[in-house]
């Protein structure tokens, strides 16, 4: 009793000491008040900032997972192996619906508009970027949902009862794409041309962004023709076909316009090795002439999402720094796609005509003479990381067709005609089954953090991500030229690409095709997010992963291969002492033994599900097709 009794003395002491209304009425310490924000162009940015860093995506180096989705990768970690366990993707798969992110920007946008300009000195920078962010979102709902309520202005419930004046019906798919395009011209001129600036919007960005935004709709428009029951009679899902020239014109024009009027941004091209130079791309933040657009971090001991994991989680096992990693594997599908520095493709021979298996001297001469692109993009048997060599191989090849190897990394077993132990299986496996390990043969590369402490739990890495560059504005413009059948441009801009990754031999305009095109977008930009919503315009997704559990593709290169399986590619020591083969290499192709599913994406897939929640709130929502 006594302790309640003089906690109530220190209260009343205390209470009769001040003033009760200024108390009551101090300012917040852990909030920016509206009337603060928009005195100030630092606690401005600060919002702004904010809404850059949840513009929504899908596939980033926040999260490995969602690369081994479509079968260019095999998740090597426990919890992640339902991955290839599952045939059919949820129809919510991929789906967004963020309107209250969609109200804040609203509100930032009006609060700038209404800003006292004398003392925002910025103000029109932060109105036209506040107008990019709102873009950004509305592509990522039409990409995902099709056509969406448009909303321009911060709804706010008057609690009269009646909630119908806010309730919006959604507009056709091609009126958000053609409100997107025309955010970006009506935003560019206040915006600043600067090259150094990569993580806010800039004059460069709107037209790189046009560039995609605008051969998405062409795509759908010229494509969709192929699904028709992927589509809505109100048009919110589906683009008229007579709109595709135009769409494909719009983004020829934006790319070109890029190119012509902004010469400080390049192809990166700093590197003598080709490989090391397409690596560096997506580590260099030195002035880097290619990146438009990245989310950026910075190297931190905590968990706050201004460092990434990527690093830590995919580092290879035997030069891992803090005990855990190689979780992506890049397949085998993936990495046969790359083809041979004279511009024809073959597939990874591991065995003659005859059914015998080819001998190699060394570990990296199956993969001699391919575009350098591939080891730019993925840890191979033999090559290097952090300046050390991984230890990629699976066991001891006999005369008879019997293996030696081990269920754990680095395993001693004593060899026939031996008495000492010797390793048996590589520090990086691959050992079926057995998580962190290349159980495909192959580690990732791309986003891979080379600095030391980039592994370790305690400082991670400071890798960007790399949203926007140059190279996919170059195979944007080659994709819409071809489109509009101007074959000689379209070879022009995929050759600029190629010659930056080591191919000395340039396509002619007859050799580009709708499987180059797609063939070219697949290995320049694999592992950056491209992947589902490239085969989703194309209208191939339903047909590259159809459910079939067929074997590794004898035409990687073909646009709508079936692809529905992750393969790896294991080497293997050859051991027969006395034979002049003993201690060279063979290759099997083997898919892992997890992997129990083929994949199958369904027309319902190509837009995600509107909730019934969503319908019931708003009765002017039509659900998306085939979701019966």
């Amino acid at each position: 009793m006594k302790k309640y009794i003089l906690i109530l003395s220190i209260i009343i002491f205390f209470g009769w000491g001040c003033d009760d209304n200024e108390f009551l009425n101090r300012k917040p310490t852990t909030i920016l008040m509206p009337e603060d924000v928009w005195q100030d162009n630092e606690l401005a940015f600060s919002v702004l900032a904010d809404l850059y860093r949840r513009l929504p995506e899908y596939q980033t180096v926040d999260f490995w997972g969602d690369f081994t989705t479509f079968n260019m990768a095999f998740a090597s970690n426990f919890g992640d192996y339902w991955r290839h366990q599952n045939a059919e993707w949820s129809y919510d798969e991929w789906g967004l619906w963020n309107y209250g992110l969609i109200r804040e920007v609203n509100l930032f946008i009006k609060n700038a508009e209404d800003a006292d300009e004398n003392i925002l000195s910025e103000k029109n920078r932060f109105v036209a970027e506040g107008r990019f962010v709102r873009a950004w979102l509305y592509f990522e709902l039409v990409k995902r949902m099709g056509g969406v309520p448009l909303i321009l202005e911060p709804l706010t419930y008057d609690f009269s009862g009646d909630p119908s004046y806010l309730q919006y019906s959604r507009a056709k798919e091609h009126e958000i794409y053609d409100f997107i395009l025309d955010e970006l011209d009506a935003i560019k001129e206040d915006l600043p041309n600067d090259v150094n600036i990569k993580s806010r919007a800039t004059q460069a960005l709107t037209l790189a962004m046009k560039s995609r935004v605008a051969l998405y709709a062409a795509s759908i428009a010229k494509y969709g023709v192929t699904t028709p029951t992927v589509s809505l009679p109100g048009g919110e899902v589906g683009i008229p076909a007579e709109k595709a020239d135009s769409y494909y014109q719009e983004a020829l024009n934006a790319s070109e316009e890029l190119f012509k009027d902004y010469p400080s941004y390049s192809l990166y091209d700093r590197k003598e090795d080709r490989s090391e130079n397409f690596s560096y791309i997506f580590l260099d933040k030195s002035n880097n002439p290619e990146v438009i657009f990245v989310r950026d971090y910075i190297q931190s001991e905590t968990w706050d999402g201004r460092s990434n994991i990527w690093t830590l989680h995919n580092q290879p096992w035997s030069v891992t720094e803090d005990l855990e990693g190689g979780r992506l594997n890049p397949s085998l599908n993936l990495v046969q796609m790359f083809e041979k520095l004279d511009n024809t493709f073959e597939q990874f021979k591991t065995k003659t005509e005859d059914g015998e298996y080819i001998y190699y001297d060394n570990i990296q001469d199956i993969f001699s003479d391919r575009d350098p692109r591939l080891a730019g993009t993925v840890i191979l048997p033999g090559s290097k990381f952090k300046g050390k060599e991984v230890d990629i191989w699976a066991g001891y090849k006999l005369p008879d067709g019997s293996i030696i190897t081990g269920d754990d990394f680095g395993q001693r077993k004593v060899l026939p005609d031996g008495s000492t132990p010797v390793q048996v299986v590589g520090m990086d496996g691959p050992i079926d089954g057995r998580e962190w390990s290349a159980q495909t043969g192959f580690y990732v590369r791309k986003h891979m953090d080379p600095k030391t402490g980039s592994g370790q739990r305690g400082l991670k890495s400071d890798v960007w991500w790399v949203r926007c560059r140059l190279g996919e504005v170059y195979l944007n413009a080659a994709e819409a030229a071809f489109e509009l059948k101007d074959l000689k441009k379209a070879a022009d801009y995929i050759n600029e690409v190629r010659k930056r990754a080591g191919f000395d031999i340039p396509l002619n305009p007859e050799e580009i095709s709708f499987d180059r095109i797609v063939h070219e977008r697949t290995v320049e930009l694999a592992f950056e997010g491209h992947e589902l919503w490239d085969m989703k315009r194309w209208r191939l997704a339903h047909k590259v992963w159809n459910g079939e559990a067929v074997d590794l593709s004898d035409c990687p290169w073909k646009a709508d291969q079936v692809n529905t399986r992750p393969f790896g590619l294991w080497p293997y020591k050859f051991y027969d002492p006395g034979n002049p083969n003993h201690g060279k290499w063979v290759f099997e192709k083997r898919m892992p033994s997890i992997v129990t599913a083929a994949d199958r994406f369904r027309l319902g897939n190509y837009y995600s599900r509107i909730s019934d929640e969503i319908v019931n709130n708003n009765p002017k929502i039509v659900k998306n097709p085939n979701h019966d």
